[in-house]
Protein backbone atom coordinates (compact mmCIF):
# COMPACT_ATOMS: atom_id res chain seq x y z
CA UNK A 1 0.00 0.00 0.00
CA UNK A 2 1.66 3.27 -1.19
CA UNK A 3 1.98 6.12 1.72
CA UNK A 4 -0.37 8.25 0.19
CA UNK A 5 -3.40 5.62 0.66
CA UNK A 6 -1.97 5.30 3.77
CA UNK A 7 -2.39 9.21 4.71
CA UNK A 8 -5.66 8.99 2.95
CA UNK A 9 -7.00 6.26 5.15
CA UNK A 10 -5.78 8.02 8.02
CA UNK A 11 -7.45 11.42 7.26
CA UNK A 12 -11.00 9.69 6.31
CA UNK A 13 -10.43 7.91 9.65
CA UNK A 14 -10.01 11.00 11.74
CA UNK A 15 -12.48 13.06 9.52
CA UNK A 16 -14.74 10.09 10.45
CA UNK A 17 -13.86 10.76 14.21
CA UNK A 18 -14.33 14.30 14.18
CA UNK A 19 -17.61 13.55 13.10
CA UNK A 20 -18.58 11.01 15.44
CA UNK A 21 -17.36 13.36 18.20
CA UNK A 22 -19.38 16.11 16.56
CA UNK A 23 -22.44 14.12 16.46
CA UNK A 24 -21.98 12.88 20.21
CA UNK A 25 -21.49 16.11 21.05
CA UNK A 26 -24.67 17.74 19.18
CA UNK A 27 -26.26 14.70 20.99
CA UNK A 28 -25.35 15.25 24.26
CA UNK A 29 -26.40 19.34 24.00
CA UNK A 30 -29.83 17.79 22.46
CA UNK A 31 -30.56 15.89 25.47
CA UNK A 32 -28.93 18.70 27.71
CA UNK A 33 -31.73 20.88 26.24
CA UNK A 34 -34.50 18.54 26.37
CA UNK A 35 -33.81 17.55 29.64
CA UNK A 36 -33.93 21.93 30.45
CA UNK A 37 -36.80 21.80 28.64
CA UNK A 38 -38.69 19.09 30.22
CA UNK A 39 -37.38 20.33 33.89
CA UNK A 40 -39.62 23.73 33.18
CA UNK A 41 -42.15 22.00 31.70
CA UNK A 42 -42.32 19.90 34.93
CA UNK A 43 -41.93 23.34 37.05
CA UNK A 44 -44.52 25.03 35.22
CA UNK A 45 -47.24 22.12 35.45
CA UNK A 46 -45.91 22.70 39.56
CA UNK A 47 -46.00 25.86 39.96
CA UNK A 48 -49.83 25.37 38.12
CA UNK A 49 -50.92 23.00 40.37
CA UNK A 50 -49.99 24.75 43.15
CA UNK A 51 -52.02 28.03 41.95
CA UNK A 52 -55.40 25.64 41.53
CA UNK A 53 -54.77 24.05 44.89
CA UNK A 54 -54.68 27.49 46.61
CA UNK A 55 -57.76 28.15 44.24
CA UNK A 56 -59.73 25.69 45.30
CA UNK A 57 -58.47 26.00 48.69
CA UNK A 58 -59.85 29.37 49.05
CA UNK A 59 -63.17 28.76 47.35
CA UNK A 60 -63.44 25.90 49.79
CA UNK A 61 -63.18 27.74 52.61
CA UNK A 62 -65.29 30.87 51.70
CA UNK A 63 -67.96 27.91 51.20
CA UNK A 64 -67.05 26.77 54.48
CA UNK A 65 -67.40 30.11 56.27
CA UNK A 66 -71.06 30.96 54.31
CA UNK A 67 -71.65 26.67 55.60
CA UNK A 68 -71.42 28.34 59.34
CA UNK A 69 -72.68 31.68 58.68
CA UNK A 70 -75.67 29.80 57.50
CA UNK A 71 -75.57 27.13 60.50
CA UNK A 72 -75.46 30.60 62.83
CA UNK A 73 -78.32 32.10 61.84
CA UNK A 74 -80.58 29.10 61.79
CA UNK A 75 -79.39 28.56 64.81
CA UNK A 76 -79.98 31.85 66.20
CA UNK A 77 -83.39 31.47 65.09
CA UNK A 78 -84.39 28.64 66.43
CA UNK A 79 -82.87 29.62 69.81
CA UNK A 80 -85.39 32.88 69.42
CA UNK A 81 -87.93 30.16 68.94
CA UNK A 82 -87.59 28.15 72.23
CA UNK A 83 -86.63 31.41 74.02
CA UNK A 84 -89.79 32.84 73.18
CA UNK A 85 -91.44 29.39 73.67
CA UNK A 86 -89.84 28.60 77.05
CA UNK A 87 -91.29 32.27 77.91
CA UNK A 88 -94.91 31.74 77.41
CA UNK A 89 -94.50 28.22 78.92
CA UNK A 90 -93.23 30.60 82.05
CA UNK A 91 -95.98 32.78 82.50
CA UNK A 92 -98.10 29.55 81.74
CA UNK A 93 -96.64 27.44 84.80
CA UNK A 94 -96.37 30.89 86.91
CA UNK A 95 -100.20 31.52 86.03
CA UNK A 96 -100.59 27.45 87.00
CA UNK A 97 -98.69 28.42 90.47
CA UNK A 98 -100.61 31.53 91.58
CA UNK A 99 -103.93 29.72 90.88
CA UNK A 100 -102.99 26.56 92.88
CA UNK A 101 -101.93 28.95 96.01
CA UNK A 102 -104.89 30.87 95.73
CA UNK A 103 -107.15 27.73 95.91
CA UNK A 104 -105.18 26.32 98.39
Amino acid sequence: MSLEAINRIRRTEEEVRQRRNAALQEAKAKIAEEEAAGKARIEAAHQKAAEELADKNERADDLAREEARKLAESTENRKAGLRAKAETRLDEAAGLIVERIVKF
